[in-house]
């Protein structure tokens, strides 16, 4: 009863939610008309805007820059506090010095952690998309969230234009400014650095192009699906190779079908295009691979893992044997935290309940109760022979999820512009049922109204910091205020003279998920500030000679406030490491 309560208030703002579309719905009844002359004049300036594409993609570009640009004093820069936030931080900073990957460090053992890893090369483990965004937003603008919030403009701008190749222009124009109001302002795509918009902005190109090359088999929609494909491959290349092969079944159905250009017209206006980009992506990856892990063939996250990890990546496969963890926190994540879900795995109750949780993340992230109104379509939507074709792509990515152990939002992001194009579609289909007593009417134009009355909601949520979301599974509204102890104790270090070596210590309760310490910059031996993990005495002698330039600090990660003090060689640790 007192979880069920606790969760109540901790997702209060979707009830919030729910409140205003169950009023919406019986005002739809009793007083259809309400608002209509302000909804016409509304529409009438979306229409007129609408009719110029170009106009309209940066205008939704420009709504979502200007808009959390507006929502700076209440709601300021995320310090990065997941493990995948500071592994992407570390391929920003490797890329921002002009490498792909870093040499080992000699005293690689005491800077072990989530999701990096240390040999062959010290590097992250994750596609380089998210890495060279944060890079950019790092060499343009000194902060690599510049290149986080530049991002999810263009995300919006690509869902805008992928949405034109689909629906009437009007519509379009809307899905834009949904994906601006419940992506682009509060949710952990604008306000970390995990992403997510990387592999959107890829999918919204390859689905974009898609209709545009049906219809006019121009050389140049080619080149786009594939820089699409490039990015997806750079950032999802699971989901997002699984929705590129969804959209080539569609295209090869149709370009070997009656209806399809001849063989002379589709090759040097399809094929070669593609073979271009796909082989310089190819390349270009495959040199990455090589640079990192010493194998163009092997992805980083599979020379990570193996040392590592336990935990099935799939619902089939059974856990791996344990390594020996050098460190307790390394232990508790990989051999502790992760295998919490191998239960799961082992038995048809435990397989829907993963199954459930997925659902439930998806749904809380992209939907919520206003964008679930237009759902009641489906059926309608399903019938519609050009969403049809976008419902036959999202099959395998949405199988592709399935059968993956885990889940969070940006596993989905390559399907974003078509989670949009649906909805928009039904809200097209909502606008007209019962048309006679406009009661469906009112009840689309409130959905863009409900969305905009929740910003309102949030904002005012924020100072008194009540009713806002948990992480996981993380809303629309998510804003996650980071490890800002770290951060304060890494600037006050950072304004103190000469160099410094942060030793850290965690107590014997630590829980490392949403709360590890231990990551460093790209350049270890220059870094101003070095993050190690406390082992043993021989090998802690052996660290701070190492550095012994240095001022040695001892941070004791888990009281409250974490403590800062002049580090003291103390007794061997336990475990035999932090």
């Amino acid at each position: 009863m007192f979880v069920f309560l606790g969760l109540l208030v901790q997702y209060s703002l979707i009830l919030v939610e729910l409140v205003l579309v169950l009023w919406a719905a019986r005002l739809s009844r009793i007083s259809p008309d309400r608002g209509r002359k302000w909804f016409e004049r509304v529409e009438a300036c979306g229409r007129r805007l609408a009719r110029r594409p170009a106009l309209a993609i940066a205008a939704v570009a420009l709504c979502a820059l200007a808009g959390r640009a507006a929502l700076a004093p209440v709601l300021p820069l995320r310090e990065p506090r997941v493990t995948d936030e500071f592994s992407y931080l570390l391929a920003a900073d490797t890329f921002a010095s002009g490498r792909l990957s870093n040499a080992p460090h000699p005293m690689w053992q005491h800077f072990e952690s989530m999701h990096i890893f240390q040999q062959p090369t010290y590097s992250s483990m994750y596609q380089p998309a998210q890495g060279l965004i944060l890079a950019a937003g790092e060499r343009l603008a000194g902060h690599p969230w510049i290149g986080v919030y530049l991002s999810v403009g263009l995300m919006c701008a690509a869902v805008c234009w992928m949405l034109q190749g689909w629906l009437p222009p009007a519509w379009a124009l809307l899905g834009g400014i949904l994906i601006v109001m419940r992506l682009a302002l509060f949710s952990y795509w604008i306000n970390s650095y995990w992403g997510g918009a990387a592999a959107a902005i890829g999918g919204a190109l390859v689905l974009g192009a898609l209709p545009r090359f049906m219809r006019r088999q121009q050389a140049r929609y080619a080149l786009i699906m594939g820089l699409g494909a490039a990015i997806l491959a750079a950032s999802r290349p699971y989901e997002g190779g699984l929705t590129c092969l969804g959209v080539g079944v569609v295209l090869l159905t149709w370009m070997f079908g009656k209806g399809g250009p001849r063989l002379r017209v589709a090759l040097p206006r399809f094929f070669a295009p593609m073979l271009l980009v796909l082989t310089l992506t190819a390349g270009a990856l495959g040199f990455y691979n090589f640079r990192v892990t010493g194998s163009p063939l092997k992805y980083p996250e599979q020379a990570q893992r193996v040392p590592y990890a336990m935990a099935p990546i799939f619902l089939w496969e059974s856990p791996g044997p344990k390594p020996a963890y050098r460190h307790k926190p390394m232990a508790e994540f990989y051999a502790g935290w992760e295998m919490e879900i191998v239960p799961e795995l082992s038995s048809a109750a435990g397989l829907l309940w993963n199954a459930a949780k997925k659902l439930a993340a998806g749904w809380v992230f992209f939907l919520g109760p206003a964008l679930t109104i237009p759902l009641i379509f489906f059926p309608s939507i399903v019938r519609d022979r050009r969403t049809r074709m976008l419902l036959i792509v999202g099959l395998l990515p949405l199988a592709a999820m399935g059968i993956d152990a885990w889940f969070y939002a940006h596993y989905a992001a390559p399907v974003t512009a078509l989670i949009f194009a649906i909805v928009v579609q039904g809200m097209r289909h909502l606008r007209v049922w019962r048309r006679s007593s406009r009661q469906g009417l009112l009840l689309a134009r409130a959905i863009p109204a409900i969305c905009l009355a929740m910003i309102v909601v949030r904002v005012a949520a924020q100072p008194a910091r009540i009713f806002l979301p948990p992480d996981q599974p993380a809303p629309m509204f998510n804003t996650s205020e980071g490890n800002v102890e770290r951060a304060r104790m890494l600037t006050k270090l950072s304004a103190t003279e000469g160099l410094h070596l942060v030793i850290v210590r965690y107590g014997p309760a630590h829980r490392s998920v949403m709360n590890e310490w231990v990551y460093n910059r790209a350049d270890i031996d220059g870094a101003k500030v070095v993050w190690a993990r406390e082992m043993d005495a021989a090998n802690n002698r052996e660290l701070i000679q190492y550095f012994s330039g240095r001022r040695v600090w001892l941070v004791e990660a888990d009281e409250a406030p974490p403590r800062l003090s002049p580090y003291v060689s103390g007794d061997l640790l336990q475990f035999g490491g932090s």
